[in-house]
């Protein structure tokens, strides 16, 4: 946000900040051109396109991306889903089926769920600001986008930069100068998040968890990701994305 920051309200650019999944409804509801959303939502879209190399991804350990629980794997019976990323929820859904082979009950969040107290939540899938802060809580921590690397070898992609119409190149290398500032910040944001996160090693989750890149290695791990999506569709009541990737 911080390169993305100098050009709202500059001209046509209007810049609005929401958690992925507001991001993915607003473009599913024509309310906003382009938005950084959960991979996964990319099938909801009409019409979509992948707009820079930028994106959100891990090659491994990511550590905001989490399932927690205070039994091991082979104990776990329900999972309650953190609704803000519909990615992340797919993830641990494919991970549970492919790698782990458990079958839980996966439960949608509700507003009595509190996973800053460990003594009303079994194991949950935790994402963001909420993993960061309370995942030390449990004495089980499974890293989700650590634990996909160990299955398939490859990176994953958790976000990426996504229109819902075309967008001329002007505009495009306009976001692509706004991410690059924006990655030359960073120091600007752990100065600002320092205090909000005791004991977290920001500098680390900023420089070397989190991979801003769209590489070859990125792309083979979300379009794995998208078809392993496709094959869940046969294996649950629920809508999965099903979209090709341009």
């Amino acid at each position: 946000m911080l390169g993305l920051k100098k050009f709202d309200g500059q001209s046509k650019y209007r810049i609005s900040q929401d958690i992925p999944s507001v991001c993915a409804e607003k473009l599913i509801k024509n309310e906003a051109d382009i938005g950084l959303i959960p991979v996964a939502m990319i099938a909801s879209l009409p019409e979509s396109h992948i707009v820079t190399s930028c994106c959100i991804a891990a090659d491994g350990a990511v550590d905001s991306v989490v399932l927690v629980s205070h039994q091991p794997l082979s104990e776990i019976h329900e999972v309650i889903l953190d609704t803000e990323s519909r990615t992340s929820v797919m993830l641990a859904r494919i991970l549970a089926r492919e790698w782990w082979h458990i079958q839980p009950k996966w439960v949608a969040q509700k507003a009595s769920d509190d996973f800053s107290d460990p003594l009303h939540t079994k194991a949950a899938v935790m994402i963001g600001d909420k993993a960061l802060r309370y995942k030390s809580l449990y004495p089980y921590c499974y890293d989700l986008a650590e634990e996909w690397k160990k299955f398939t070898g490859l990176p994953f992609v958790f976000a990426a930069w996504v229109s819902n119409k075309e967008i001329s190149a002007e505009d495009i290398r306009t976001l692509e100068l706004a991410f690059k500032d924006g990655l030359n910040r960073r120091d600007e944001l752990l100065l600002q998040l320092k205090e909000e996160y005791p004991g977290t090693d920001l500098r680390n989750y900023l420089y070397e968890k989190i991979r801003y890149h769209l590489g070859e290695k990125e792309w083979q791990g979300l379009r794995l990701f998208l078809s392993k999506c496709r094959q869940d569709e046969y294996r649950s009541s629920g809508p999965v994305p099903s979209a090709e990737v341009k």
